[in-house]
Formats: C-alpha cells, structure tokens, sequence
C-alpha cells in the first residue's frame, strides 16, 4: 500500500506539471499582438531641394539661399509624420545684389557675430515634432501644419507654420513659407528688439525662409 500511495503521488504531480506548462503556452499565445508599423525615412534629395531667404529693413530687401546640408522626411504609409534637417550657414548666397564687392560684404556681414555668428554656430536644426492635417484643405494650398524645433546660433525654439506636404510613389514633398523672428534667436543688429532710435537703419525682425523639399527612399 505504501508503495501504491508513493507511486500515484508522483503520477500526480507529473499531471500537474504538464498542465501548468500547457497554462503557460496557452497564455503567451493569448498575449501576442501585431508589432506596429514603423515610419520609414526618407532621405533629402539635395539636388531636387531648395531654401530661399527674404530679409526687409526700412530702406529696403535682400533675398537669397541657403543650403540643406542633410536632412530626413519619416513617412508612415502616405503620411509625413517627423523629419530632421541641418541648415550649412556657411553657404549663405545673397541673389540681388550684382556688385561683387558689395555681395561679399554683405554675406560676410550676415555670417559675422552682428548676425548669425558662422564661425561658432556652423549649422542650424530642424526637427518635426508634429505634422497635423488641416481639414478642408483647397488643392494647391498648404493642407498641414507642421511644429517643431528651430535651433539657431545654439538657441531652440518651438515654431509652426503651414505647409504643403505629399507623398506618392516612394517620393515626400514639402513646401512651406516660414516667417522667423531672429531676435528670438539673440540676431540682433539692427534690431528694434534690442536698440532704440535706429530710424532707417532699422531691420525688421521678421525675415522668411520658403522650403522646397523633395525625399526619397
């Protein structure tokens, strides 16, 4: 008898055993979820992409380029959903003026401490932090809005602004005017943000940036 009672506890507990380990499989089966799509990134076609800049004072205007030295749109489906950009401030192009001489000040003077301070701040950022639909959208109109950080002479700030996206056939495009303060970014010369009793030799804070980007898988 005693022998009986040893052998049918361990029958037992081999029973046990094995539906335990049946509990477990069945419930990590249970636990399995599809793993969420991930946004693709798009590289910046260089060639295809273009910045222009338009600055105004109280006398007049300049405009210009400047170039994207890499940048990244993050695609999920159809959709742009972040992107990344580096700004080369070394490549600042003034497009107005003919004088050779008076060109060359110029940029010198935009990449100088008055201004951008180049030499220290070689690059600026972009990063897309959100990229929302605006409802209702007219064809050829901008149809989001697109935030994010703006990092200029070391300084971060949050901006947003209208835009128009689209992606088609493994190609991103973003179009935007961007409006930027530049004393937000301590650009001060000529700034009434900062000196007083400038006159005609004011420059307004606001100058705007037109993005035109094409990406690519």
């Amino acid at each position: 008898m005693k022998k009986f009672a040893i052998l049918a506890s361990l029958a037992g507990a081999m029973i046990f055993t094995a539906n335990a380990g049946n509990t477990t499989k069945n419930n990590t089966t249970a636990t399995e979820v599809a793993t969420p799509a991930k946004a693709r990134a798009y590289n910046v076609d260089l060639a295809k992409s273009e910045v222009k800049w338009h600055a105004k004072k109280v006398t007049g205007e300049h405009m210009g380029t400047i170039g994207v030295s890499n940048g990244q749109l993050l695609v999920n489906g159809n959709k742009v959903t972040g992107g990344t950009f580096t700004i080369d401030m070394n490549s600042i192009i003034c497009t107005d003026i003919k004088d050779a001489n008076y060109n060359q000040k110029l940029v010198g003077h935009l990449k100088s401490d008055d201004f951008f301070s180049v030499e220290k701040h070689p690059t600026a950022t972009f990063t897309i932090t959100k990229v929302k639909p605006i409802a209702n959208a007219a064809a050829g109109e901008p149809n989001h809005t697109v935030t994010g950080d703006l990092t200029i002479k070391g300084i971060t700030k949050s901006i947003s602004f209208p835009a128009t996206v689209a992606v088609k056939n493994g190609v991103a495009t973003a179009k935007a005017d961007i409006t930027i303060d530049r004393s937000k970014f301590d650009v001060r010369y000529g700034s009434k943000s900062f000196f007083d009793n400038l006159g005609d030799k004011a420059i307004y804070d606001d100058f705007v940036v037109s993005l035109n980007v094409t990406a690519k898988q």
